[in-house]
């Protein structure tokens, strides 16, 4: 059965056959029945296989360019290396199908379902995925540049290395899914839960995050320039050594949040929420702390020459050995946080604050504004 070409088949029975190399383009195979069949190396090109049954099918190197498979049936199909470039695969099932090195360019899987799907180097360039379930699916070094995911399920997807440069993961469900190294570079990830995400060493340069959950995710080395952070929720995420130049965490909720080391020069904190966070040693120069809340935050050695810290609140803060070189301190509040040892700290910039209550300091800054400015050491609610 070589040439099967433009034929009617609607409903027709193969199971089992052995259907290596056949042709069948441009035919209507609409709920055929393939289960079991070996169908590799196949030329399905434009056919109609609209709900048509391809469970457990050895579909190697099988064209389906343009084919029509809405609601197919494709469960632990191996479809290794297939072409499926434009093809319709809506409310398609391919649950623990083997994908890998698949073409998928441009290909409709609105609604399917591939929970567990091995998509390892598949390419899903523009893809339109949305409302799709990748939760489990193996995406490791997978293309989905440009691609429209969102609403997409991918919990617990594995998509290290991923390609989603430019893609839309709107509202995306990403709880637990491993990012590690994948491309993110301008994606935009508004609303997306990446709660407990793995994004080690990520390029989300540019990224828009705006309303994003990332609690507990873990972001240490990631590279986060310029990303759109505002009103995100990144409470007790791992951010150690991440690159976060130029990022905008207005609003930004990082309770609890590790940054030692982090790269944070010319950052936006405006009003941002920093209370218990780990800022040791983290590069925060040139940074926009406007109204910031850090109350308890550990900044031991950090560094915030020429931060604008006007209004933050340092309550109960350790500031130990900071770098205040030009930081604009007016009507901060530094009750109960440790300055001890704090560098290029000055008078004149102490004067500006709004309160020095039970705070403490190097024994002879502390005389001079003692001495000068008294009100600042009053008891203050």
């Amino acid at each position: 059965m070589d040439n099967i070409e433009k034929k009617d088949l609607q409903g027709a029975n193969f199971i089992k056959t052995k259907l290596e190399g056949a042709d069948f383009i441009e035919a209507n195979l609409e709920k055929a029945n393939f289960i079991g069949s070996n169908l590799q190396g196949a030329n399905f090109k434009g056919d109609n296989l609209k709900e048509a049954n391809l469970q457990a099918t050895e579909l190697q190197g099988v064209n389906f360019q343009e084919a029509n498979l809405h609601r197919a049936k494709l469960q632990v199909a191996t479809l290794y290396g297939a072409d499926l470039q434009r093809a319709n695969l809506q409310e398609a099932n391919l649950q623990g199908a083997n994908l890998q090195r698949a073409n998928l360019q441009d290909v409709n899987l609105q609604e399917a379902n591939l929970q567990r799907t091995d998509l390892v180097e598949a390419n899903l360039e523009r893809a339109k995925v949305q409302g799709a379930i990748f939760c489990e699916a193996d995406l490791q070094e997978a293309n989905l540049q440009g691609a429209d995911l969102q609403g997409t399920d991918l919990q617990g997807a594995d998509l290290e290395k991923a390609n989603l440069q430019g893609a839309n993961l709107k509202e995306t469900n990403l709880i637990r899914a491993d990012l590690e190294k994948a491309n993110l570079q301008e994606a935009d990830l508004q609303k997306a839960d990446l709660e407990e995400a793995n994004l080690q060493r990520t390029n989300l340069q540019e990224a828009n995050l705006q309303e994003a959950n990332l609690q507990r995710t873990d972001l240490r080395k990631a590279n986060l320039q310029r990303a759109h952070l505002g009103k995100a929720n990144f409470e007790k995420a791992k951010l150690k050594g991440a690159n976060l130049k130029k990022a905008d965490f207005e609003e930004t909720n990082l309770e609890d949040a590790k940054l030692k080391e982090a790269i944070l020069q010319g950052a936006n904190f405006v009003k941002a929420k920093l209370i218990s966070a780990k800022l040791q040693k983290a590069n925060l120069k040139g940074t926009n702390l406007q109204g910031a809340n850090l109350i308890n935050a550990k900044l031991g050695g950090a560094n915030l020459q020429r931060a604008n810290l006007k209004g933050a609140n340092f309550t109960g803060a350790d500031l130990q050995r900071v770098n205040f070189r030009k930081a604009n301190l007016q009507g901060a509040k530094f009750k109960e946080a440790n300055l001890e040892g704090a560098q290029h700290l000055l008078v004149d910039q102490l004067s500006n604050v709004k309160t020095l209550y039970n705070a403490k300091l190097d024994e002879k800054l502390f005389i001079q504004l003692k001495e000068k400015y008294p009100a600042l050491f009053e008891k203050y609610d």
